[in-house]
C-alpha cells in the first residue's frame, strides 16, 4: 500500500465547476475525488497539471 501524500491541498474554497474542471483550483473532478488518498507523488503531479489548467484559462 502506498502512503498517503502530505501536500497542502490546493483548493481555495472557490469551488465552481466548469464541466469537469473546478474554476478555482483548476483540478479535475476525478483529481479532487482522488486527492485524498494520493501519493505525494501523485498529489504534486496534481498540483502541476492544475497550474497548467489555470495559465490555460488564464491565456484564454
Amino acid at each position: 500500500m502506498t502512503p498517503r501524500g502530505s501536500q497542502p491541498s490546493p483548493c481555495v474554497r472557490k469551488c465552481c465547476l466548469d464541466g469537469e474542471v473546478c474554476l478555482g483550483c483548476g483540478r479535475l473532478l476525478s483529481e479532487i475525488i482522488e486527492w485524498a488518498g494520493a501519493c505525494d507523488r501523485r498529489q504534486r503531479d496534481i498540483i502541476e497539471a492544475a497550474a497548467r489548467r489555470q495559465a490555460l484559462r488564464r491565456r484564454s
